[in-house]
């Protein structure tokens, strides 16, 4: 299949900006499976969720079909990364007892990764998928990043964006699915942070390669004037839309 390569370009703002999933998502995850030998997490990006998985399991295959998210992953000895397709992972049949996609599924050719997470799930083993669409800070900056969001980079979202805005509901899951208790992603933010940030989004790159300019400009005076003093930290949250079932 085609690879559409929407976060190479970002690759270094990618790992330095993007934010981090909680522990407890992954203590959750990792009392699912019997076993906790191998798992695999598939479209790693820079590694964010392979990390966090370490900390439970024996190791972790990382794939992502990026070489540059690969090359600037974060090293550890039980997480092994490879580059590879979502679609054809370098794992033996009927060894994983985790399989974890991390805002990533919705890129995927559903139905042939499916078929491969059925081939190498150990009986028993759990998938994972999780999502997560626009942060709450305040009202004053939620309403400058909706804007942002939408129309100013509206039509350069990929169509495949829609899943996440549908907060994974709609997505195909052939599995038997597990209840799923509530989750969400916090970080404490200065004002850079979340510029930063944004400026990862896949849909700035498209705006900047067909408008020549920078979207940001169009939202940087109204972002710092919601924001107020560009060192005081706030909260950031993201609600993650999960869907985790058994395989096998």
């Amino acid at each position: 299949m085609t690879f559409h390569d929407h976060f190479s370009a970002q690759a270094d703002r990618y790992t330095q900006f993007r934010p981090h999933y909680g522990q407890e998502l992954f203590a959750y995850l990792a009392s699912l499976p019997a076993r906790h030998a191998l798992a695999w997490d598939c479209g790693t990006g820079s590694g964010q969720a392979a990390l966090a998985l370490a900390e439970h399991f024996q190791e972790v295959v990382a794939t992502d079909p990026s070489s540059r998210q690969i090359e600037h992953a974060q090293p550890h000895d039980r997480v092994r990364y490879v580059v590879a397709s979502a679609e054809h992972a370098p794992i033996a049949g009927r060894s994983v007892d985790l399989i974890s996609v991390a805002q990533a599924v919705h890129w995927f050719d559903r139905p042939r990764f499916y078929d491969e997470v059925r081939r190498v799930g150990r009986a028993g083993s759990v998938l994972a998928l999780w999502a997560y669409g626009l942060a709450t800070i305040s009202p004053a900056v939620d309403a400058v990043v909706a804007r942002f969001y939408e129309p100013i980079l509206g039509r350069y979202w990929p169509p495949e964006r829609k899943l996440i805005e549908d907060r994974y509901a709609t997505i195909e899951f052939p599995f038997e699915e597990l209840p799923s208790p509530p989750f969400e992603m916090t970080a404490h933010w200065k004002l850079a942070q979340l510029v930063g940030y944004l400026g990862t989004w896949s849909s700035v790159e498209k705006y900047r390669a067909a408008q020549g300019s920078d979207p940001l400009a169009l939202v940087k005076s109204d972002l710092s004037a919601a924001w107020g003093d560009p060192d005081e930290q706030r909260l950031v949250r993201w609600p993650l839309y999960t869907r985790v079932g058994r395989v096998g």
